[in-house]
């Protein structure tokens, strides 16, 4: 036992080694005022006031901003309403057919969903640029959104539902004071889920932008194609960090959730 949770440690720091090794040497690097990824000079802020002072970039930055809070907010009403209607079929062969097709976006190819977006958006003649990409991110973002509630339903006893209509509840006050707080933590988990996936998403995106419109994944694979600028790794660094506390912020939810409806699933 001792033996097995040994090297279950090891294999565990060797993972998050390979994982956030490369991230470190980027971000280690975006305070080299050498301009180089190698041979450390001194510290500087230069790369990052490069960042802060381009305009272009800021307006990109506000554009997957604006495209990733939106596509999220709105994933997350239709994934929450898409698990509820999947939760209440009745017949499992029906149930398991709707989540195969949930599941499709998933473990799909990026580069067949963006090219399979892109003909969709120039057969329905939409301009491809902010609506074009907002649509495609909802798009991808519904399923995922639907993974994170649907097995919360599961869990959810029936009679809960079965005693706010005992004491006279309607479909709504149900839904609204006894199945939504209930699905809270994982409704927040898919939508910081759909909002991280919309922050990162390249490939989709590649497809369905347009000219004058760019988001940061875009820009960061342009910038890179034209040669080494430690601009991008202070870029990078900004947007791990805004990650990182999109994580902290998804964990002290889904923590404060755990204690007010994790025991017995009562408030």
């Amino acid at each position: 036992m001792k033996r097995t949770h040994w090297w279950g440690r090891v294999y565990l720091l060797i993972v998050f080694a390979v994982m956030y090794t490369p991230i470190v040497y980027l971000m280690y690097y975006s305070f080299n005022s050498g301009g180089a990824m190698h041979d450390f000079q001194s510290f500087t802020l230069e790369w990052y006031r490069d960042v802060l002072s381009d305009d272009r970039l800021l307006m990109i930055v506000l554009n997957t901003l604006v495209i990733a809070l939106l596509s999220a907010a709105i994933a997350t009403i239709l994934g929450v309403i898409g698990a509820l209607a999947i939760y209440y079929v009745k017949r499992q062969r029906t149930k398991n057919a709707l989540l195969a097709l949930n599941n499709v976006l998933i473990v799909s190819p990026d580069v067949i969903i963006g090219a399979s977006f892109l003909l969709l958006f120039t057969v329905a003649g939409i301009k491809l640029g902010f609506t074009s990409v907002l649509l495609s991110h909802i798009a991808f973002s519904v399923p995922i959104v639907v993974l994170m509630v649907l097995p919360k339903l599961e869990e959810m006893s029936p009679t809960l539902i079965d005693a706010a209509r005992d004491l006279g509840a309607g479909p709504w006050q149900v839904l609204s004071s006894v199945v939504l707080p209930f699905l809270a933590p994982s409704i927040w988990a898919g939508f910081f889920m759909a909002l991280t996936y919309s922050l990162d998403d390249f490939a989709v995106t590649f497809f369905v932008t347009g000219n004058g419109f760019s988001t940061l994944s875009v820009e960061i694979y342009s910038r890179a194609r034209q040669g080494i600028s430690l601009s991008i790794n202070a870029l990078s660094t900004l947007l791990f960090l805004f990650t990182m506390l999109l994580v902290i912020g998804y964990y002290v939810l889904s923590q404060k959730g755990g204690r007010m409806y994790g025991i017995g699933g009562r408030k």
